[in-house]
């Protein structure tokens, strides 16, 4: 299972350039979801959202669609996974109203958050498997070794990225591989084109191939590059444009 998105869909810029010019913005899902299967939920980064808006969430998915959910920022920002297991209950409490439409959460830790693994393991300890738990490191430190095992034991993934400064290394264990793109160019902008994609098109269906499921969502925003983006990667893989 592959499956190709983009990291949110409610971006002004993308009206004339994917949506079209008179769609009243409360149907840009229903547009966005007739051309992917999954997108990634990035505002929970910033605010836990509640029950009832999970819920309209799980609602407005067609049939076979799939979130994939940033964690809580005061999770990996503020308390940098450390005495987590109130916050990640509550946080869980409200991702579980995603019921069958929720894939893997993503826990993006921060730049200045160097190895520590004591405290990555004791996260590992309380963080749920299913959801699987995925792991976006943007400090460098944290691509060795010891870091991979920890997460193939609890059952969890790393996030292989592009962000320049921390860039990981093409990497997967366990069941998932979760991909995310931020700009060929530069933060959040520039288009990867065909030549850049082929690798990582070759990569995917590779992993594909050992039973891993792939996500892998594109977050060069700005210009609606990414809709380009993923819509040319999904034609790599033979993935229909449309659902």
């Amino acid at each position: 299972m592959i499956r190709i998105g983009c990291s949110g869909w409610n971006y002004r810029d993308w009206r004339g350039r994917f949506y079209p010019e008179k769609l009243a913005a409360k149907h840009w899902f229903a547009f966005y979801a007739e051309h992917f299967d999954t997108v990634e939920i990035n505002n929970s980064f910033y605010r836990l959202p509640g029950p009832e808006l999970v819920d309209r969430w799980r609602a407005q998915a067609p049939p076979g669609f799939c979130y994939a959910v940033k964690a809580n920022r005061y999770l990996t920002q503020m308390k940098k996974l450390k005495d987590c297991e109130e916050p990640l209950e509550r946080m869980m409490a409200s991702f579980r109203h995603f019921s069958t439409t929720l894939g893997p959460v993503l826990y993006q830790l921060p730049p200045h958050f160097p190895l520590d693994i004591d405290r990555l393991e004791n996260f590992l300890r309380i963080c749920p498997r299913d959801p699987v738990p995925v792991f976006e490191f943007r400090h460098a430190s944290w691509y060795v070794e010891e870091v991979y095992t920890l997460l193939d034991r609890h059952g969890a993934a790393l996030c292989v990225h592009d962000m320049s400064g921390s860039a990981s290394p093409r990497l997967a264990m366990g069941s998932t591989a979760y991909v995310r793109f931020h700009g060929a160019d530069g933060k959040y902008h520039g288009r990867y084109g065909e030549r850049k994609l082929t690798g990582w098109a070759e990569w995917m269906t590779e992993q594909g191939r050992k039973g891993r499921s792939v996500w892998a969502y594109f977050n060069n925003d700005y210009n609606a590059e990414a809709i380009k983006d993923a819509r040319l990667l999904k034609d790599m893989l033979g993935q229909n444009a449309g659902r």
